[in-house]
């Protein structure tokens, strides 16, 4: 019995100590897991300090399919940061169907991968829509073709012969061969093979940046029709994934979306060197001969908030804010993947400035 009796009060003593060790331990672990509950785990409570005013409430935003992977990833930042008491959608069916859409006063930013047109913001003026734009990135176009094929650059004038308004239902390259030797191409004649065009079509910034960087320098000498100087016989996608696949689908395809997609896309392209001139230098699109505009097909990416909007949605304001501050870099940068995305302007600090003034 004293035996027995031993051992009970050993027991007894073990299970004190157990206690007490647990109850020192607990308050850490309690604080851990409601940590994670309330904010949604470490990474989102870590984010949470990215935002300096969160706000809740909706947000629609729509238009250039080119910018969508920024905003999106913006959009995800912010939520993640703040909470799903801020539901903002992201969608891009194209740069001019989304005017039609912010002009109508139907979304709150409107995202565009070309500047407004006048006639656009005529009609947002109109509906009493006040626009701000603010350029938030650059990007260069990417001209692109099949693998396969062994064409390594084109010039302004090949793009023309290939593209524009004068090679309606040429469905060969070879069928190009008058036009192109006609405007001095050092790369005519073209291969006699069947010219599959994959592509952006109306409603695409896209679309529109190759008319106006590319054809319209081109069209006049070559007596086109300066008011449209593309051919309309090709099926255009809204779609970059459908144009990537156009041109996979096709040996002797050709095309254009923005460098940012091509390049996420690299391994499945052939991404073409572009001279501005006949025999001039063939530069490939990268960062840095985008950024110093050596890449003749370079541009300027855009967001168009609606100011009227701001004092009834303070998600609006708060949202911008972090865009153009905490979420710029990783979301501009790395929009498709890490190190996939496009290039930060060296003059963010104007646009920020624009931003400051107009709030």
């Amino acid at each position: 019995m004293k035996r027995l009796a031993s051992v009970v009060s050993l027991l007894v003593a073990l299970m004190l100590v157990a206690s007490a060790c647990t109850s020192e331990e607990t308050p850490e672990e309690t604080s851990d897991d409601s940590s994670e509950s309330s904010s949604g785990g470490e990474s989102s409570e870590a984010a949470a300090g990215d935002v300096e005013d969160c706000q809740e409430g909706t947000l629609t935003i729509s238009g250039s399919s080119t910018v969508e992977p920024v905003t999106a990833s913006v959009a995800d930042k912010y939520v993640a940061a703040c909470g799903d008491g801020a539901e903002i959608t992201v969608d891009g069916p194209g740069t001019s169907d989304g005017f039609d859409l912010f002009c109508q006063g139907q979304i709150d930013i409107n995202d565009a991968s070309r500047a407004i047109k006048e006639e656009e913001a005529a009609e947002c003026a109109d509906a009493g829509v006040d626009v701000l734009e603010l350029k938030i990135a650059l990007d260069g176009i990417a001209v692109m073709t099949n693998p396969a094929n062994e064409i390594e650059c084109v010039a302004f004038v090949d793009l023309y012969a290939l593209l524009g308004d004068q090679s309606e239902n040429f469905e060969k390259w070879s069928d190009a061969d008058a036009l192109g030797a006609e405007l001095g191409s050092d790369l005519a004649p073209y291969p006699d093979a069947d010219l599959e065009i994959s592509a952006p079509g109306t409603e695409s910034g896209t679309y529109a940046s190759m008319i106006e960087i590319v054809l319209e320098e081109v069209v006049e000498e070559a007596g086109g029709n300066e008011d449209s100087p593309i051919r309309t016989d090709y099926s255009g996608q809204a779609d970059d994934n459908l144009i990537i696949e156009g041109i996979t689908g096709s040996e002797s395809s050709l095309g254009w979306v923005g460098f940012a997609f091509a390049q996420a896309n690299a391994d499945a392209v052939k991404i073409l060197e572009v001279s501005a001139e006949p025999g001039g230098d063939c530069v490939s699109p990268t960062p840095e001969t985008i950024n110093d505009n050596s890449y003749p097909v370079s541009r300027a990416l855009y967001i168009y908030v609606d100011k009227a909007k701001m004092a009834d949605n303070p998600l609006l304001g708060s949202f911008v804010d972090y865009y153009l501050n905490d979420a710029y870099s990783d979301s501009v940068v790395n929009a498709f993947d890490e190190g996939q995305g496009y290039i930060e302007l060296a003059e963010i600090e104007e646009t920020r400035s624009q931003w400051e003034a107009a709030k």
